[in-house]
């Protein structure tokens, strides 16, 4: 028998125990009958933690999240928690840190079922296949001192040298096992981190000399995204700009509503979410799209589990459901969170059943 694989469940706030519903049942479905074996483990955390324990990070979840196989993180945060002494959305810093998560990677992959809902024109989106790789620990969202005064606020934007090689070295490494593209963005014309930045990538260049690098100021890069997103394979950022520049890629897909990431460290459990907030606004209407955290539970099962043929049973099968116009509103689409769901299990069934 086959060890049980441990994966920590962040169910998250407002939309997010509501697509993480959806994501485990597809996850469920998807495994029924096979050898890979699971538990899950529900832990605190956010605008949930904060309800439960009254703490966004608990101190159990970050030991049980760093003992488990995988963490499965749905959407957090929301108004509920503005006046909280912590807030939701410090939980997850925390979670980065703790779990020494440095490095998130958000794919861009338009596939032919996805090509027609896309705000860019067809011949633009064709073929659109590249990766955001996101330095998450450092940066404007970790530097200190940080001031909120009456009259004046200070964000303080820090790189060390060696985390910036971490994260160039991740992403060279994905682009030796892709297109061999890497694109490396920054504001090295006016900021100091990001002339350290680039300084930092061209050497880190040299230890890859079959991979062709181009750079780009964050600025001309959002511009080049939606203008000619097939250019790219692999994108180097610093936190603050991957944060950006992920949602404006996420875009050209139709719905940020579809796109999973992963994020990852050094020796410990990778983690998987949706890359969109918790939206309050539509919170139990059941109309939130469970694509992303559909797509986060195959992400998960191909890179953390190397159940790379599950995976792509989940992903035709959110093709399927595209194809066959079973969408939420936010696609075009008039269908409920739970139809699309039941539609992708239902795909994945029929599929294995005509392979019996």
């Amino acid at each position: 028998m086959s060890d049980i694989k441990k994966i920590a469940i962040l169910k998250g706030d407002y939309i997010g125990p509501e697509i993480m519903a959806a994501g485990l049942a597809v996850l469920e479905a998807a495994t029924a009958g096979s050898t890979f074996k699971y538990e899950l483990i529900d832990l605190p955390f956010g605008g949930d933690g904060i309800d439960r324990v009254g703490d966004p990070l608990p101190e159990k979840t970050i030991q049980v999240a760093k003992q488990s196989d995988a963490v499965l993180l749905s959407a957090i945060g929301g108004p509920k928690w503005d006046d909280a002494t912590k807030r939701p959305e410090e939980g997850l810093l925390g979670m980065r840190s703790a779990l020494g998560l440095f490095a998130n990677i958000r794919p861009t992959h338009i596939t032919a079922a996805q090509i027609a809902r896309s705000p860019l024109k067809q011949s633009y989106v064709a073929d659109t296949d590249f990766v955001i790789v996101r330095e998450l620990t450092s940066g404007a969202y970790f530097g200190e001192p940080r001031v909120l005064a009456a009259d004046f606020a200070k964000d303080t934007m820090y790189y060390s040298t060696s985390e910036i090689t971490r994260i160039m070295q991740t992403g060279f490494q994905l682009a030796e096992k892709r297109r061999q593209h890497v694109t490396i963005v920054d504001k090295s014309n006016v900021l100091a981190t990001s002339k350290l930045w680039r300084q930092i990538a061209t050497e880190v260049a040299k230890a890859y000399p079959d991979i062709y690098v181009d750079y780009y100021y964050v600025d001309a890069m959002s511009m080049a995204i939606i203008a000619k997103p097939t250019a790219f394979d692999v994108i180097i950022t610093p936190n603050l700009f991957g944060d950006i520049l992920s949602d404006e890629a996420a875009q050209i897909t139709g719905s940020i509503g579809q796109i999973p990431s992963m994020s990852v460290g050094q020796g410990g459990p990778n983690l998987y979410e949706p890359i969109h907030g918790s939206a309050p606004d539509i919170a139990g209407k059941g109309i939130a799209n469970p694509m992303s955290m559909i797509h986060a539970v195959a992400m998960m099962l191909s890179e953390s589990f190397g159940e790379v043929n599950l995976a792509r049973q989940i992903t035709d099968a959110v093709s399927a459901a595209i194809n066959a116009q079973v969408m939420t509103p936010d696609m075009g689409g008039h269908d409920t969170t739970l139809t699309v769901t039941n539609y992708v299990i239902q795909s994945i069934q029929h599929v294995r059943e005509g392979k019996q």
